[in-house]
């Protein structure tokens, strides 16, 4: 509401609505709150950037890196005595490891205005910058706090996004950052001897937890989506629209290993929601086939993403935290050698040009 309709509002019938001055005054007192407290956390980040970046210069000096770890004991003592816990040994050892990590004070600016302190104590065990900048951005876009933000890293969701975009070759329909690979649906809690069913209903019940692991931007169209044809009804599994991408994404759910017959399925879902389901405006449709257990060489060799078609695993279980980093690991690398050898290929290439941005939000608690 602008200001002069805020003013009219008030002053209705020659009479002071004082609901509706209680309200515009709210607004004012809330918007310099969060600005002030946006301004106190860059200020913050910055202070603490200026810290390390000092302490580390001092450090590097010559015979000094000998009894380093000393002088920083000695120095966060005497800190933390004036300045209080923000300024302890493990604190002032991260202040250092970050100045060290983006030596560039642009870059740290840039940052500061989106992540608290106690994001970058989250991200900076990270070895990667691709992996730092990923999840900064999930941050940004999802406005997830320090917790939730523990658990996409716990979660290996950098990594199954790389898995996920190895699958796609230069040509493809299928846009990269876009889905992830192997999905974790561990929240649904199915029996061992689920059905398709089964999963489709377990899906629904937990739907919002369904479109945060599948990405951002999703956002839920219809179930058991029905197509007529030439007399005949198909049924799809799941509809979803990308709100960002701005085109529909169709999704089937199978048991077991994927089949090269299901291809021709998602196929002729595609070309009917191109025919009749794409809005002006829209981009054309893209399917993902979930299946408990996706051959990868299979899928390469296939080229389905030239169609619009991505595969993808789904686990139903969380696996213990180091069988997880295991599995994940091995799958990881298992894309970056098909990667590798793509690159062998004539014309071949893995490069991808990926491009972070970083959208105005609100400030997450610490």
């Amino acid at each position: 509401m602008s200001k002069k309709k805020d003013e009219l509002a008030i002053h209705k019938q020659n009479q002071i609505d004082e609901t509706a001055l209680f309200d515009h005054v709210s607004s004012i007192i809330e918007n310099r709150i969060h600005r002030a407290q946006v301004q106190a956390n860059q200020e913050k980040v910055l202070m603490f950037w200026e810290t390390g970046k000092y302490i580390g210069s001092v450090l590097l000096g010559g015979e000094r890196a000998g009894y380093g770890k000393q002088i920083v004991v000695t120095l966060s003592q005497q800190l933390q005595a004036k300045y209080g816990i923000s300024f302890d040994y493990p604190n002032v050892t991260r202040m250092i490891k970050f100045a060290s990590r983006f030596p560039d004070i642009e870059i740290v600016v840039t940052l500061s205005q989106q992540l608290s302190w106690s994001h970058f104590i989250a991200l900076l065990p990270l070895e990667s910058d691709e992996a730092f900048m990923f999840y900064g951005q999930d941050v940004v876009a999802r406005r997830l706090g320090v917790r939730d933000l523990r658990k996409q890293i716990a979660r290996k969701a950098y990594e199954r996004r790389e898995i996920a975009n190895s699958q796609l070759t230069e040509v493809s329909a299928v846009p990269f950052n876009m889905f992830k690979d192997p999905y974790l649906l561990d929240v649904l809690g199915l029996k061992d001897n689920y059905l398709e069913a089964d999963l489709e209903k377990a899906i629904i019940a937990e739907i919002e937890a369904f479109i945060l692991e599948f990405g951002n931007g999703f956002s839920f169209v219809a179930r058991q989506k029905r197509m007529t044809m030439d007399g005949d009804d198909f049924t799809l599994d799941l509809l979803f629209f990308h709100r960002i991408l701005k085109r529909l994404v169709a999704i089937e759910l199978k048991i077991g290993k994927f089949k090269p017959a299901y291809m021709g399925q998602m196929r002729f879902y595609l070309k009917w929601l191109n025919r009749y389901e794409m809005q002006e405006g829209e981009n054309p449709p893209i399917g993902i086939i979930l299946c408990t257990e996706a051959s990868r060489d299979q899928i390469e060799l296939m080229e389905l993403d030239k169609e619009g078609i991505a595969v993808a695993e789904y686990w139903t279980q969380l696996p213990p935290k180091h069988e997880l980093e295991r599995k994940i690991n091995q799958i990881y690398e298992e894309a970056k050698e098909r990667l590798e050898r793509r690159k062998l290929l004539p014309g071949g290439s893995a490069e991808r040009n990926i491009e972070y941005f970083y959208e105005p939000k609100e400030e997450d608690d610490e």
